[in-house]
């Protein structure tokens, strides 16, 4: 032993050597490569300099910076189907500058950093606490690993590095990039703008270029707010004065961020009565081409007083106006204001951005515009305004740049301020349109109380021939003057969502409420969207909820006001009893003459109400139908398992097995898997879940559905290999094949035919039906094709005999080749949802299809007829299976045809 350790102990040292050698060799090359492109490219910019232990607090950028650019082409996926394009000229171009490690260095002000250029679209965007970008996941998105170095004196950033693109198909590339930032100061003001480009230092006929990228970053280091505070007194001169008592105070402790704490805000704007092309009215002046409906407005940075903001005002030409926009600096304002506890609005100074094609020519130009907002402390059915405000020009009339006085105004509901009350000004009529019931003084007849749940709806809208129009959502905002918190309460910034509060009186109790609906207009395949404002009673007693409506006329009208509405409109709703399972039912009429132009057809409403018994009652169901679920998934493993055992147990009758129907119902569980894989491993957030409390635990038992459904498909792609097997073991395998082959010639026509006339019916169905109120990234004839065909393959699953029927008949077997304990037991299993369909139809009152576990319409086909028709059918194959079994495949045709000479006619693959 000790002679092989003096053998061996010589090399330890020449390994340990060689291994030293080798990393540092690895690491001097890497550096190298690394300096030499930096001196190649930068030395010029920024020149390099030694950097120096420790690191510094002195940083050019935020921890996390986030800016737009623009360009780059050749950097996307080179695949069109890709829905992953790292651009996208559909949505915003984003990049975030994360900040990793900034060192001093021998040369005064002169640092070097390392750091991450991440460029990502808004369709993948993610957020850092509320206001800035951050980088988590990274699919369809490009990051550029960076370091160089920064001159603090000339506000210059040079830096090189790489960055890796992964497209759906070939190979990974690696990018080579160039970033050259200008005008990055220690300190930033309104009229800061920082600029720079990206630029390939791959050839330009190699897979790895691309065009040069421009930069614009709205810098936020050490931001000074000199605009706003050296006209603060003043900020808001020119606006319209209103009492301040009129306006709703900031709490102690509420920042103004807090209250604009949405990425985007979005204004609607009310021009003057008299705009027209002889007076100045556009905000972006006549050359942009068009008058903006609407404007968006982003927090950028607040103060650390909270007392003082930065924010981007956009002005598209959509009243739709939101984050998936692209960044266009020529509509866009940056602006900085403070918040004037004084006369309880936040005034704000704004600048233009210019720029031409590239943003690298981008410059703040004129700053003479503002901004004035305000919350109102009083509501009204004609105004539901939570923020208004206006932006006019500093300028006079005439000048270069001006514009009159514009109004804006901004709805949400989730806003609420302490304070906040409401002017009921039309509640005499609502109660002389309630005909006055006397109660029948039973105190056990018990309707809905005025919670937020029982009273906010999701309604289903018809005509009056009870044709479906579209969907509606009811919003309770007031009971009496009490807001009903919904979101969030500001109250304080630590301040939690208050529960509803619960409120029975013997007396009607006034209300205030707001209805959306989307019907479908005239123009097909379009919707309208329709807002009433309404007010009115709601009488506990009798579950009797009347009030009057005000509607605006003309909602692409920028010149509208609130004298434009229609509120010549009366809404009665009746709740049913708490321990009932009706509807609630109502209409919507118009008051007005039929010859009137604003007179419309009474629309009848049918909903759900979310009362406290009835969320139990959905609950219990809810569970029943997990339980359904796993019982009814845990069966067909079973019944897997006992005919595979059976199959090897006869093994010689397994040839006789229809692939076909194997794969049918290998599908089956397949594409359920494949539709919901997501749920297996992470929350999904997308379903909305009305029933407080049970979505963590209704999500937790989905993935145990799933997870037993994936076995259930294992299973069964096993008993399929094993009757694959079996058919090549065959000793009459050419004749078992071909009567395989003959199966799929008759039932594949069939199966594609019948797909055809189903996705036919659902497209013309989509045609003459309502529009749903959620948004859909596909178009609706997408949709409805999507439907039919889920709703046609598990038709195909509940007739999963069929194809065994086929080969039975072709092959003229009476093998007992399936179990009767896995065809009947499949079969029962797929009879089961219809028998459920069936019973809560009649039974339970939920029509929203997110609730429903098992027995999902969007699944297959599921009413009255279809449940009647699809279990006899099923029964009716199962049967046929059996007597085959007992009699032979031909024992129902003619005689004449139960010779097998006239099947051999029969053609086939091999036949000549």
């Amino acid at each position: 032993m000790a002679l092989s350790l003096r053998c061996y102990l010589p090399w330890l040292p020449t390994a340990m050597f060689f291994l030293l050698s080798t990393t540092f060799c690895t690491t001097m090359v890497s550096c190298h490569k690394t300096n030499t492109r930096y001196s190649e490219h930068c030395a010029s910019f920024v020149p390099e300099a030694a950097p120096t232990d420790p690191e510094t607090t002195t940083i050019p950028f935020p921890p996390q910076q986030d800016g737009y650019y623009l360009g780059g082409d050749g950097i996307q996926d080179k695949h069109s189907d890709s829905s992953e394009s790292y651009f996208s000229t559909d949505n915003r171009r984003i990049l975030l500058f994360s900040t990793n490690h900034v060192y001093s260095t021998v040369v005064p002000y002169v640092y070097k950093v390392e750091g991450n250029l991440i460029l990502q679209t808004s369709s993948n965007t993610f957020y850092f606490g509320q206001l800035s970008y951050g980088s988590g996941s990274q699919r369809g998105a490009l990051n550029f690993e960076i370091e160089g170095f920064w001159s603090k004196s000339t506000g210059r950033l040079c830096m090189v590095g790489s960055g890796t693109t992964v497209p759906e198909e070939g190979k990974p590339r690696v990018l080579e990039a160039l970033v050259k930032i200008t005008d990055v100061h220690s300190s930033a003001s309104i009229t800061s703008l920082v600029r720079g480009n990206i630029t390939s230092l791959s050839a330009s006929d190699s897979e790895s270029y691309f065009e040069p990228i421009s930069l614009l970053i709205f810098h936020k280091t050490n931001y000074k707010y000199t605009e706003v505070s050296k006209i603060f007194d003043h900020a808001c001169a020119g606006g319209d004065d209103v009492p301040a008592n009129m306006l709703l105070r900031l709490p102690l402790g509420t920042h103004i961020c807090s209250l604009l704490y949405r990425s985007f805000n979005v204004f609607q704007l009310e021009y003057p009565s008299d705009c027209n092309s002889h007076q100045k009215c556009n905000p972006l002046g006549g050359a942009i081409g068009y008058l903006p409906p609407a404007m968006s407005l982003r927090p950028l940075q607040c103060s650390e007083d909270k007392q003082s903001l930065r924010i981007l005002l956009e002005f598209p030409n959509s009243s739709y106006a939101n984050y998936y926009l692209p960044f266009n600096p020529n509509i866009t304002w940056i602006a900085e204001g403070s918040w004037d506890s004084k006369k309880n609005q936040l005034c704000a100074v704004a600048c233009r951005i210019n720029t031409s094609d590239s943003y690298t020519s981008s410059h703040i130009g004129d700053c003479s515009m503002r901004l004035s907002l305000r919350f109102p402390a009083f509501w009204s059915i004609k105004n539901t305004r939570s923020i208004v405000g206006q932006i006019w020009s500093n300028k006079t009339v005439g000048d270069s740049g001006y514009f009159g006085k514009i109004k804006l105004s901004y709805k949400n509901d989730g806003i609420e301020i302490p304070g906040l009350k409401y002017n009921y000004t039309v509640i005499d009529k609502a109660k002389a349109s309630c005909k006055t019931d006397n109660p029948s003084g039973n105190t056990q007849k018990r309707y809905p109380e005025i919670t937020t749940g029982d009273l906010e709806l999701d309604m289903s809208v018809r005509d009056s021939k009870g044709k479906q129009l579209g969907w509606g959502r009811s919003r309770l905002l007031f009971v009496g003057n009490k807001f009903q918190s919904r979101n969030y309460v500001m109250s304080s910034s630590t301040s939690s969502p208050s529960p509803p509060s619960k409120i029975r009186d013997s007396t009607p109790q006034n209300i205030s409420y707001n209805i959306y609906m989307s019907l479908s207009s005239s123009t097909k395949g379009s919707a309208k969207t329709i807002e009433i404002s309404a007010e009115g009673i709601y009488d506990a007693e009798t579950g009797r909820m009347c009030l009057v409506g005000c509607k605006n006329l003309d909602l692409n009208n920028l010149t509208q006001g609130s004298d434009s509405m229609d509120c010549e409109i009366l809404i009665n709703l009746q709740f049913p009893l708490e321990d009932s399972n009706d509807r609630v039912k109502g209409h919507i009429e118009s008051k007005r003459t039929k010859s009137d132009p604003l007179f419309f057809e009474t629309l009848s409403l049918s909903a759900v109400s979310f009362s406290s018994r009835y969320a139990e009652n959905d609950i219990w169901r809810m569970d029943f139908e997990v339980i359904l679920a796993l019982v009814s998934n845990t069966l067909v493993c079973l019944f897997t398992v006992y005919q595979i055992m059976y199959a090897k147990k006869h093994h010689s009758l397994s040839s006789s097995i229809s692939l076909l129907m194997l794969v049918v119902l290998t599908l089956g569980h397949l594409i359920p898997l494949v539709l919901n894989f997501e749920a297996l491993f992470v929350k999904k957030s997308s379903r909305r879940i009305r029933i407080y409390g049970t979505g963590a635990w209704l999500e937790q038992n989905e993935v145990i559905v799933r997870t037993i459904t994936m076995v259930a498909f294992l299973l069964l792609f096993r008993l399929l290999l094993v009757v694959w097997s079996a058919k090549f073991a065959d000793e009459n395998q050419k004749a078992s094949w071909n009567a395989e082959k003959k199966t799929m010639y008759v039932s594949l026509p069939l199966y594609i035919a019948g797909g055809l006339i189903a996705v036919f019916v659902s497209w013309r169905n989509s045609n003459l039906g309502g529009v749903q109120m959620n948004s859909s990234s596909y178009s609706r004839h997408q949709q409805a094709l999507w439907m039919g065909l889920r709703s046609y393959a598990g038709l195909l699953l509940d007739g999963f005999l069929f194809p065994q029927i086929l080969l039975n008949i072709f092959q003229d077997s009476a093998a007992s080749s399936l179990s009767q304990f896995f065809y009947i037991g499949n079969t029962i299993v797929r009879l089961a949802p219809h028998a459920y369909d069936l019973y809560r139809a009649h039974n339970c009152v939920d029509e929203f299809e997110w609730s429903y576990t098992y027995a999902n319409p969007a699944t297959d086909y599921f009413s009255t007829a279809w449940d009647v028709v699809i279990p006899l059918v099923a029964m009716l194959l199962a049967a046929i299976i059996y007597l085959q079994q007992c009699f032979g495949g031909r024992f129902l045709l003619p005689r004449r045809l139960k010779q097998t000479g006239a099947y051999d006619k029969i053609p086939s693959v091999s036949d000549p």
